[in-house]
């Protein structure tokens, strides 16, 4: 079954580099683990959410606002797409996530499929 993990980061919390997560042995230990098992099917790391632009329509008129569409104590920071066997292994992956370990969260949410 498919799952998508919502990375969750505190707003106003410390927003690592890449290059900074490329060298975090948490995130390295993450990494290998699930590119082991061949879990993860795509995802993305996200521009900080001051780049958002939210994009409403009201009454046919396009309405554009800078920033997240709402303010929040955190902020989606990335995505993974895994293919598991159920909601409890999707949960134990999510839940040695350096983001769930470091005041962050993750979500898990099914793909309709």
């Amino acid at each position: 079954m498919k799952y998508v993990l919502f990375i969750c980061t505190p707003a106003g919390g410390e927003e690592l580099s890449p290059e900074e997560i490329a060298e975090d042995p948490r995130f390295t230990a993450y990494i290998d683990e699930v590119r082991s098992r061949d879990v993860v099917k795509g995802g993305a790391r996200l521009r900080p959410h001051t780049d958002a632009t939210t994009v409403r329509v009201q009454g046919g008129e396009v309405l554009l606002s800078d920033g997240p569409f709402v303010e929040s104590k955190e902020y989606v920071a990335g995505i993974d797409i895994i293919e598991v066997a159920d909601l409890d292994e999707a949960i134990a992956l999510a839940s040695r996530y350096p983001a769930a370990l470091a005041d962050g969260s993750v979500e898990v949410r099914p793909v309709w499929e």
